[in-house]
């Protein structure tokens, strides 16, 4: 058992904006709505549910040197994690718009990120990353990095395990260089179709052959309000997750459920027990209008009551 886990995250950490439509969505029209802006990425959005979870964290991003710059920088130190992101002044710092209906899902989400695969490879070839890691107990990492940064990234972990998030369908296949090596990988289903090169309508036990045949050991993969697919070496199993008591928002469950996760692995817990913790840290995302549900020892226990035992599947 691993105590005081200390995780190294290397992804996105950048300006998130969510509008949502008050009324029903009309296509090619205007819709009146609200429009919001945070601080998100996958890799941030993961890493400060991972922290409220117990685990001491360093995060290496990149942005620009613009004002969201300065946004994006505080809200890294708010959350107790240290800071050891890039900053380029002559490039805009990256960002995500979501447009979500008025029941909380995803319509479009347009990501302005090309600082990204610019950066990534340069940045790992810091002599201070490798220091980072070598002091981590664990790497996690998202598919806003290049393959080219992956392919540098994972080799110096050196054993230690690597958990990485698909981001999206789109994304998720520059994991595909550095798949054997990976410990998990977080993805929704369309991510998991992609990155197992499968039809749109395979599922279960067939979706996750596919993902094995790809070179993965282990992975979560999620279907909206549907069970949640955990396999690894032990087997494939499924959780159902609670009905929430209210559909504020579901950016960002998905993370929350990859930090929450990892930081029930890295205490000690196997993967079955380890995604229950997810499941409910996901559930207080959707609840939350915020892309990082604020819950406490006893919020988060109250929730988890509720996620029932995984259930092989066979």
């Amino acid at each position: 058992m691993v105590k005081s886990a200390k995780i190294l995250a290397v992804g996105g950490a950048h300006i998130d904006r969510r509008g949502q439509v008050s009324g029903p969505y009309v296509p090619a029209a205007s819709n009146p709505g609200t429009m919001r802006e945070d601080v998100g990425g996958g890799v941030f959005n993961a890493l400060r549910s991972a922290v409220r979870r117990g685990v001491a964290a360093s995060l290496l991003s990149a942005r620009g040197g613009d004002a969201a710059a300065d946004t994006v920088s505080r809200a890294i130190a708010a959350s107790g994690i240290a800071d050891l992101s890039a900053v380029f002044l002559d490039r805009t710092t990256p960002s995500y718009t979501a447009l979500i209906d008025r029941d909380g899902e995803l319509i479009v989400g347009f990501a302005d990120m090309a600082l990204y695969d610019l950066a990534f490879p340069k940045q790992i070839r810091r002599s201070k990353v490798r220091e980072v890691i070598a002091a981590a107990d664990a790497i996690l990492c998202d598919a806003n990095l290049p393959s080219a940064a992956l392919e540098r990234l994972v080799p110096l972990a050196a054993g230690k395990p690597v958990f990485a998030i698909a981001i999206s369908p789109a994304k998720v296949v520059r994991l595909t260089p550095v798949l054997s090596s990976l410990a998990l990988v977080f993805m929704n289903r369309r991510e998991a179709i992609a990155l197992a090169g499968v039809g749109a309508d395979t599922a279960g036990q067939d979706l996750v052959d596919g993902l094995r045949r790809a070179g993965l050991k282990g992975g979560v993969v999620t279907a909206g309000d549907g069970p949640v697919l955990g396999f690894d070496e032990d087997g494939l199993f499924s959780i159902v997750p609670p009905a929430p008591k209210i559909i504020a928002d579901v950016t960002g469950a998905g993370d929350a459920l990859a930090g929450a996760t990892v930081a029930a692995l890295l205490r000690g817990l196997n993967l079955r027990a380890a995604l229950r913790e997810g499941v409910a840290a996901a559930t207080l995302a959707i609840e939350s209008t915020d892309a990082v549900p604020n819950f406490d020892a006893t919020s988060f226990s109250e929730v988890l009551a509720l996620v029932p035992d995984a259930q092989e599947v066979s």
